[in-house]
Order: C-alpha cells, then structure tokens, then sequence
C-alpha cells in the first residue's frame, strides 16, 4: 500500500510540474513508467551474490571487532581484581596497556565503519557496476519504449529524456532575475 502511495504522488508530482513548466501550445504526451526497485533486488542474480559476499566481509570484520572488544574486557577485568594489590607502577602499565586496546579498537571501527572506511568502499566495489548495469538497462528500455520518464520506488536509478532537462531555461531565469 505504501508503494502505491509513493507510486501516485511520484507521478502526481512529475504530472504537475510538467503542466507547471510546459508551454500549452506545445503540450505533447509524456509517457512515463515506473521500476519496483526491490524486485529487481530480488530477481536480478548478481544482487543476492554481491550482498552474500559483503554479508560474508562483514561477518568477518565484526568477528575482528568482537575479539578486540572481548580482548578489551577482560583486560580491565584483570585489572580491576588486582588493582588493589598493584603497585603504582604496575597500575599505571596496565593502565597504559588498557587505553592502547581501547585506542586499537576506536582506531579498528573507525577504519572498518566509519565514512569512507573499508564496509563503505567494499559495498561501493560490489554494487557499483550492478547499479550501472541496472542503469544501462533502465535506459535502453526507456528508449526502446520510448518513455520520456521512469522512475523508481525507492532508490536513485531511473530515467527522464534528455529532451525534458529544463537546466539551462532555470539558469536563464535565474541570470534574469538577479
């Protein structure tokens, strides 16, 4: 029910702005089409195989993640249980040895994890040339068809006719206007 309602305002919008933007003595039929993002997810062979092999990298830098974090915890558990009877030397080596875990571990997620880190270039080297590929599909399709628009429900594939880019006639206006 939610993709119908995404489906209708979808076209309801393009539906408006090209009677906003189009000249009436030069109406003409646009012909649109849309694209069920997730059936092709599902149905498109080389999706599950790139995802069960990203599913696969992550299982093993969570694995990394886990041990370090175990390493971490039982670090501080031994030194809570002798803290009382180190000496001030000890406490501050074992201190010491704590915060460079702890700092490896912060360094680790951050690798792994964060922007731009190996999660996020990996899943970008498996499913790039899916997406182009998709893309290239999409727009063959869309020629072959002849569709002016296709879009998608829930993702940033798709296709408008370069015919419809209305760009340069808003960076006119907009020279005009300042």
């Amino acid at each position: 029910m939610r993709s119908l309602t995404r489906i209708i305002l979808t076209l309801t919008s393009v539906a408006t702005l090209l009677i906003a933007f189009g000249d009436a003595s030069q109406a003409q039929e646009v012909k649109l089409g849309f694209i069920n993002d997730e059936k092709i997810k599902t149905s498109y062979t080389d999706w599950p195989r790139a995802q069960d092999q990203m599913n696969i990298e992550m299982k093993a830098w969570d694995d990394e993640a886990v041990s370090k974090q175990t390493e971490l915890e039982e670090l501080i558990q031994e030194y809570d249980k002798q803290k009382l009877i180190l000496s001030e030397d000890k406490k501050r080596e074992r201190e010491a040895a704590i915060r460079v875990k702890r700092e490896a571990l912060d360094a680790f997620t951050r690798q792994v994890y964060g922007p731009g880190g190996s999660a996020e270039r990996k899943q970008m080297e498996l499913m790039e040339p899916l997406l182009e590929r998709i893309n290239t599909a999409i727009q063959l399709v869309a020629e072959e068809g002849d569709y002016d628009v296709v879009f998608t429900l829930q993702s940033a594939l798709g296709y408008i006719k370069p015919t419809l880019d209305i760009t340069d006639k808003v960076l006119e206006k907009l020279e005009k206007i300042e």
